[in-house]
């Protein structure tokens, strides 16, 4: 393999530039598209160089469970993109999170986390971490004050997601990362809502960088996968030997359709975005709504929060419809354009309802908690004509 950027080139570029160009690396036969490597091992000149390859003193790869060479262009370009000193690819979003909070932890540690955060975190901060003698400590992801009495007391971590799910309330990055490193702890973020295109958290405080690349990285329905971002001598200490011998890693073929996502991320993302943002003003207005949340508008109640870390309002909007249950079951079966699907992130506009799908496992005391009922359904939207997205949502609700 030889590399087709010079070293310290990658630095001046801008990020549409290393979405397209960066961590590429070529081999002998100087393919333009990024290379596939499909396979799951790699063979050696002789015993020496195994036994110094398993040992770590030569570089080279030994098996697809440690590494690959695709998998680690995507990893490289992800990073250089997040503004990260590295990254671990996975093999789902939730791999990610299960490994940033399984690996480091131990006995007798605490983490800190917001009740907004999506339902298969919450399980395993309810259901993982207290086996392993971790204890968890819940805070309303706004309310800085909650923050403060949490952080009294040191913590290993705290975690949260901005803009959170479903109903995209916001946490600000920089104060809670200020609280949590004066407790001697680290801020994990999951971004998936924003994408590194619109927010960067290690810029604002955080320590790790979780992502789902199902979502707009992918952003195509096609694969699934995840990634760990954050200082190299970290993931070397704290992840890598939990990563080697448990096995998350992402697939050389998914980190290849990943790669080939990233190139138009940012073009999908911002149109997505606009999109969004043109919906989410005429729904606005459609007297079947009780209410609209939106980043991206003045009367989101964390509106100047996502101003002040977000660089535009994303391609997440929710929707609360008159009528409850029925209501909102009734608009979904109506439509006809937009699917009814829990991903979220794709060039296909999607439409979910929360409480009785990607929170269903919450309790309704939980569910209460982050002011999710019955009444909500959250839309992602796509890259479709935003005249025919509204369209259809207008005659699904009238």
């Amino acid at each position: 393999m030889t590399k087709e950027t010079k070293a310290g080139s990658t630095k001046t570029w801008r990020p549409q530039t290393l979405m397209v160009r960066g961590g590429t690396t070529r081999s002998q036969y100087g393919e333009t598209s990024e290379a596939l490597y499909l396979n799951s091992g790699f063979v050696y000149d002789s015993p020496e160089q195994q036994s110094a390859r398993m040992a770590g003193d030569e570089p080279g790869y030994i098996y697809s469970r440690y590494a690959n060479p695709t998998v680690r262009m995507f990893e490289e370009r992800l990073a250089q993109l997040e503004g990260a000193e590295d990254c671990r690819a996975t093999a789902s979003g939730m791999a990610a999170i299960h490994t940033m909070l399984v690996a480091p932890i131990k006995p007798g540690d605490r983490i800190v986390a917001p009740r907004q955060l999506f339902s298969s975190c919450v399980w395993i901060l309810k259901n993982v971490m207290p086996k392993m003698g971790v204890d968890v400590t819940w805070v309303d992801g706004s309310d800085l004050a909650d923050w403060e009495r949490a952080m009294a007391k040191p913590c290993r971590f705290s975690i949260i997601e901005t803009p959170s799910n479903p109903l995209l309330d916001a946490v600000d990055i920089r104060a809670v990362a200020d609280l949590t490193h004066a407790a001697g702890g680290e801020l994990i973020v999951d971004n998936v809502f924003a994408s590194p295109i619109l927010q960067k958290p290690l810029a604002l405080g955080a320590d790790w960088v979780v992502y789902s690349t199902t979502k707009h990285m992918d952003g195509q329905g096609r694969t699934l996968g995840g990634a760990i971002l954050g200082k190299t001598q970290k993931i070397v200490d704290d992840i890598q030997q939990y990563y080697r011998h448990t096995g998350p890693s992402m697939s050389p073929f998914n980190a290849w359709v990943v790669l080939k996502g990233l190139e138009t991320m940012d073009l999908r993302v911002r149109r997505m975005s606009d999109n969004a943002r043109q919906i989410a003003d005429r729904l606005a207005t459609n007297n079947k709504i009780t209410a609209v949340r939106y980043p991206g508008r003045s009367d989101h109640p964390h509106h100047n929060i996502h101003a002040s870390q977000m660089e535009g309002g994303g391609s997440m909007l929710s929707i609360s419809v008159k009528g409850g249950l029925e209501a909102a079951y009734a608009a979904l079966n109506k439509l006809n354009l937009i699917d009814i699907s829990n991903n979220l992130g794709d060039s296909k506009s999607l439409i979910t309802h929360p409480a009785t799908t990607t929170h269903r496992t919450l309790t309704e005391d939980e569910r209460a908690a982050i002011g999710l009922d019955n009444t909500w359904l959250r839309l992602s939207v796509g890259l479709e004509d935003p005249e025919d997205i509204a369209e259809d949502l207008e005659q699904a609700l009238g």
